[in-house]
């Protein structure tokens, strides 16, 4: 039987009573046709599932008891972050609500020499909630109960300098430097830098290198920047990290 998740901003604990939002009720009474006495499980991010029972449901919210607190342990013991050069349309969401899936540690949108998408500070904020959602209703579906971080839009030489994970790779289709050649130790901190469309340019690449970052090679082909990163992540995972 599934597990019907929800997602929830704000404490939780055994006995106490959570407040549901307007979206969240709609979903779980319009779409799963639940109501009083059927249970849910509600998350937080604080790595714990938490059992709860409906026990009111109107038009702009629901009430639910928490029942029991159960710790979540499927977090992976690497830790990616993702810095994703910003890409146009829907793509960044299905970067970020696949990235989480894939166990992406953080993101953090990265604006390039061949970035196209220009976010002032409004539609900055209003990015950042939107891709907040994304992030929360990927880890409902995929079991994850600790969020992934999400930064503020930066630009990749301010990002390059504040960057302190013990291994940093950029995806460069030209570089020497090959998934195998990496002999990462077990619990990494990895951060992975990825070009939007078009790619990182040469004075990307080398803002890049002159903070540490080092090239790194997927293999023949050029991939799409909704396809690269979590190609690469997927990998990682597998000989690394999830999968190991």
């Amino acid at each position: 039987m599934r597990t019907i998740r929800c997602h929830v901003d704000q404490p939780l604990a055994p006995g106490g009573l959570a407040t549901l939002s307007e979206t969240a009720t709609g979903h779980l009474v319009r779409v799963l046709r639940l109501g009083v006495g059927d249970t849910v499980v509600l998350f937080n991010g604080d790595g714990h599932d938490f059992v709860a029972r409906l026990v009111s449901v109107g038009k702009r919210g629901a009430q639910a008891e928490v029942i029991d607190a159960r710790p979540v342990a499927n977090e992976s013991p690497l830790r990616i972050t993702l810095a994703q050069g910003i890409a146009r349309g829907d793509k960044m969401d299905l970067i970020l609500q696949k990235g989480t899936e894939l166990g992406v540690a953080a993101f953090v949108p990265v604006s390039t020499e061949r970035t196209e998408v220009k976010l002032d500070a409004e539609r900055a904020a209003k990015r950042l909630a939107h891709w907040q959602g994304i992030l929360a209703a990927a880890c409902e579906q995929s079991g994850r109960a600790r969020l992934p971080g999400l930064g503020e839009p930066v630009s990749l030489a301010n990002y390059a300098v504040a960057e302190s994970a013990p291994v940093k790779l950029a995806l460069d289709p030209d570089a020497d430097l090959g998934l195998h050649d990496l002999a990462l130790p077990a619990a990494a901190e990895v951060a992975l830098l990825v070009g939007p469309e078009g790619g990182l340019s040469e004075r990307d690449l080398a803002a890049a290198r002159a903070t540490g970052f080092r090239g790194l090679r997927l293999g023949p082909r050029i991939l799409r920047t909704e396809t690269a990163g979590l190609a690469a992540i997927a990998a990682l995972q597998a000989l690394y990290g999830d999968l190991a």
